[in-house]
């Protein structure tokens, strides 16, 4: 709702955990700043992560979950066949396919110690982010779509839950 407040018009929107917040663009903030455009910052391998197509980013999903980096590993090479991502513009094909290549080696490596093993579950569910984002922009999902990401997220989650009490008996 929009209302008059001393000349200038503010608005509230409702979104998720601010309730009332004003969120307009140029409107005050409780600080005295203005909020003028949120953006993600991604950092440089982040960025370099594929827009791939969603079927192949759920393949790589299922292949990050059950072996750490392997998913990373082939969507490295998705970067040679065209595949997009946010730093190709800034650094380059072969600059973006060793980045992939790169994490994909750093999630092998740290993956006895857990912390590789959850980078790449992460790691491919960011693939499948991205996916179904580019997916939506040209299309609209299909539910037998949102409901395989959906059970590929339960597995890769009840996978981890699994192991970890495995390895605890051990």
């Amino acid at each position: 709702m929009a209302q008059k407040e001393g000349g200038t018009e503010q608005g509230r929107v409702k979104t998720g955990d601010h309730l009332g917040a004003k969120a307009m663009a140029g409107a005050p903030t409780a600080g005295g700043g203005v909020v003028v455009e949120v953006r993600e910052k991604k950092g440089p391998l982040r960025a370099a992560i594929p827009t791939m197509p969603f079927p192949l980013a759920v393949i790589c999903l299922f292949l990050n979950t059950f072996i750490p980096g392997l998913g990373t590993f082939i969507s490295a090479f998705t970067v040679l066949c065209g595949a997009r991502s946010d730093l190709i513009s800034e650094r380059g094909v072969c600059c973006v396919f060793w980045l992939n290549v790169a994490a994909a080696l750093i999630q092998i490596l740290t993956a006895v110690i857990m912390v590789g093993w959850i980078m790449s579950i992460f790691w491919g569910m960011d693939m499948v982010i991205l996916a179904s984002q580019y997916l939506s922009s040209c299309v609209c999902l299909s539910v037998w779509q949102f409901l395989l990401s959906s059970a590929l997220i339960f597995i890769s989650v009840f996978s981890i839950s699994f192991s970890s009490v495995c390895l605890s008996h051990t």
